[in-house]
């Protein structure tokens, strides 16, 4: 089911009339909420016309989430592509889990082998390499050695607490260069205005924003979050 984007009525004066016009609210860049926990979450960020709903299903790490609460949060929302996030879980295991849940695509480490997980789906991967320092040319020919089983990868700078404002110039040059020619989200922490220049100049696929525990059941804040995509609305 293909979802438009969300809609916003905005009330105009002109000539001391009242008219009504009619906004589509979208995202300049794609958005992967990731560790979705809990069904707030889900429909919080459904809302936001995230492109990618990702939950965790690496066994025994932080904000794991069992396949049937996955599959039962799925049958509440509507709108984002589905993804499981895995560790080092086994080709067969994945390909179980990714037509158990009917996922659209799936998220595998660092370390799993990308080219024999290729071979068991037919679904796209999204391919997580976890930066651990200013020196990129390791991540450059990883990259460049798995594009062909990848459709998107994630550097997730966050891990290492490297921030936007520890990038040198050398640096966002390369990442620009690798956002040229391949689908690259950043899960990278700054304030908004660093975040607009990183997207600035690096120009790449989108962002990856991360899910949380609830204060109490049905309740969380989004004020850091709202930022955050208030920021990447445009409309139409």
């Amino acid at each position: 089911m293909i979802i438009p984007p969300r809609l916003k009525l905005f009330r105009n004066t002109c000539l001391n009339n009242n008219f009504y016009q009619t906004l589509y609210i979208m995202l300049k860049l794609s958005v992967k909420a990731s560790q979705i926990t809990n069904l707030t979450d889900a429909r919080y960020f459904a809302a936001r016309d995230v492109e990618w709903l990702g939950f965790n299903l690496d066994v025994g790490t932080e904000n794991a989430v069992p396949p049937q609460q996955i599959s039962a949060i799925k049958e509440w929302v509507e709108g984002p592509k589905i993804v499981v996030e895995f560790g080092l879980q086994s080709p067969e295991e994945i390909k179980g889990a990714a037509e158990y849940l009917e996922l659209d695509a799936v998220q595998i480490g660092m370390f799993a082998d990308t080219k024999a997980v290729h071979q068991v789906l037919e679904i796209p991967i999204i391919k997580e390499i976890v930066v651990e320092n200013e020196d990129l040319a390791g991540v450059k020919d990883l990259i460049n050695a798995q594009a062909e089983w990848v459709a998107v990868f994630i550097l997730d700078l966050t891990k290492n607490n490297i921030g936007i404002k520890d990038l040198s110039s050398d640096v966002i040059t390369l990442l620009k260069k690798l956002c040229a020619n391949h689908k690259v989200l950043f899960n990278i922490n700054g304030p908004i205005e660093d975040l607009s220049n990183f997207i600035e100049q690096v120009n790449p696929l989108g962002l990856v924003l991360m899910g949380g525990e609830e204060e109490k059941v049905g309740y969380k804040s989004y004020d850091e979050l709202d930022d955050i995509l208030d920021f990447l609305e445009v409309e139409e």
